[in-house]
């Protein structure tokens, strides 16, 4: 099993940057797929972004957030910049053993971004 815990997030207003982190524990990290998705009230859950051997990014978020690993630090990171009033919602860390299926999943971290 894989324990994923998250950091960061808060309140800005639009146009500014937050940063969440996300630490696993319980496997290799290195051979996790990370990604990030988000959810808002009345919304379904979308995709942010992932990491692997390569970045993905969802079209929504593209040139502004950034996703990022450290693999010694078992973490993973999501710098968002330029942020939106559309941006906010809860975030939550996610992990793939393989088969491009997110299994486990992080606490979730309030991002606020006020107009």
């Amino acid at each position: 099993q894989v324990r994923l815990v998250e950091f960061g997030g808060g309140s800005v207003q639009a146009g500014g940057s937050l940063r969440l982190s996300c630490v696993a524990s319980g496997r290799t990290f290195s051979s996790l797929t990370m990604a990030w998705f988000r959810q808002a009230p009345g919304k379904e859950r979308e995709f942010v972004a992932a990491v692997d051997w390569r970045t993905t990014y969802a079209d929504s978020v593209k040139d502004r957030f950034t996703i990022s690993r450290d693999n010694a630090k078992n973490t993973v990171y999501l710098q968002m910049s330029n942020l939106k009033s559309e941006d906010t919602a809860v975030y939550y860390c996610a992990a793939d053993t393989g088969g491009n299926v997110y299994q486990y999943w992080g606490q979730g971290r309030q991002v606020t971004v006020s107009s």
